[in-house]
């Protein structure tokens, strides 16, 4: 089973990672784009089934070593079945 992990800068935060995509985007002609959020996502493997407990030590995981919980928000989802990303 798997765990999803998302960590983005909170809004408040600066995110030159973001403005630097952003700028690149824009010479490269996607105008159209208007602000970018860089973040980090962690996909995590877990024995047995996702249920609540184990979403709960997980969530305890991302505040404790994923995130800066100072300067990011997180987000922990789980799934029975890995979605393999969109080309």
């Amino acid at each position: 089973m798997s765990v999803v992990v998302e960590v983005m800068p909170k809004p408040e935060i600066l995110d030159p990672q973001g403005q630097a995509v952003l700028s690149a985007l824009h010479r490269l002609g996607f105008t159209e784009v208007t602000s970018v959020r860089q973040g980090k996502r962690f996909e995590l493997t877990v024995e047995g089934e996702v249920d609540e407990q184990t979403l709960a030590r997980l969530e305890q995981a991302a505040a404790t070593l994923l995130a800066n919980p100072v300067i990011e928000d997180h987000r922990v989802s789980g799934s029975s079945a890995h979605a393999e990303p969109s080309a």
